[in-house]
């Protein structure tokens, strides 16, 4: 297992990564189409096998949820796409070590957001048009379920179990960093996400296909004020988790590293050579 400082290293060149990403669009678009249509599949996945269990009244659904969800973000990580989530751990770390300006960081981020968007509502479409939902009765109902708790939640609600999710997302993500083998890693990702999605926390990229199934299929709860207020707040949450209780915080704890020098361009900060501990 690598080192905290060492895994610094690692998020230093995927921070640049995703920066150098913006310079050939259309191809960091698609990656990130991909990555908002593989929490797609770990959305209806979850409905199709906790909906059944849920609606014959087993409190096992939660359970079934939390187990079988871990396979979007598995998905993510092995087939490759650009998350918003993780990024907003990533590009901060790159930022804050110099790696990448602050700005492209914030630039590529929208972008991922957007594209995240993009395949979410592509994969919904898909899954509306095979009449999936209209197939399996309990995943209709727990799609429904889901929609109407959402509603009734606070903006404080939402943003604080944003905050919760993606500590937990995030923390996946910076374990794998910290591998160096794919079995381990698979096992950590599934820990962390059986722990937010069995807690109820609050998701940014997933609910994107929850809002798009429930609104291409009629469900009262999915409307254009609900779906806007949860992007907002949860998204909001979901960039304080990652960004700060987690990005930031092992920046800390791994020593502050930065760059040798502050770099004044895109271009350059994302050929910047290594970084070095700052002197105390």
């Amino acid at each position: 297992m690598l080192s905290i400082e060492q895994a610094l290293a690692v998020q230093n060149d995927a921070a640049a990564h995703k920066a150098h990403g913006l310079s050939t669009p259309a191809r960091f678009v698609v990656s990130g189409m991909l990555a908002g249509a593989y929490l797609g599949i770990g959305v209806v996945l979850m409905l199709s096998t906790a909906g059944p269990i849920t609606a014959a009244g087993s409190g096992a659904g939660k359970l079934v949820s939390g187990a079988v969800f871990g396979a979007a973000l598995t998905l993510v990580v092995f087939a490759g796409g650009e998350l918003a989530t993780s990024s907003m751990m990533t590009l901060t770390q790159g930022a804050l070590m110099r790696r990448v300006h602050a700005g492209r960081a914030a630039l590529a981020l929208g972008v991922t957001v957007v594209a995240n968007l993009l395949g979410a509502v592509a994969f919904s479409a898909l899954v509306a048009g095979a009449g999936v939902m209209h197939s399996n009765p309990g995943a209709a109902a727990m799609l429904t379920d889901m929609l109407a708790a959402k509603a009734h939640e606070s903006p404080g609600e939402l943003f604080l179990r944003g905050i919760l999710c993606n500590v937990l997302v995030c923390l996946a993500i910076w374990m794998c960093a910290r591998l160096t083998t794919d079995g381990p890693k698979i096992a950590v990702i599934l820990l962390a996400i059986l722990a937010f999605i069995a807690s109820g926390f609050e998701h940014v990229v997933a609910n994107m296909t929850t809002y798009a199934l429930g609104m291409m299929l009629g469900v009262g709860d999915a409307t254009w004020a609900h779906f806007g207020s949860n992007m907002l707040w949860v998204g909001l949450g979901n960039l304080v988790g990652g960004a700060l209780l987690v990005g930031m915080a092992y920046w800390f704890v791994g020593g502050s590293p930065r760059a040798e020098r502050p770099r004044e361009s895109a271009e350059e900060a994302d050929s910047a050579p290594g970084v070095v501990r700052r002197p105390h």
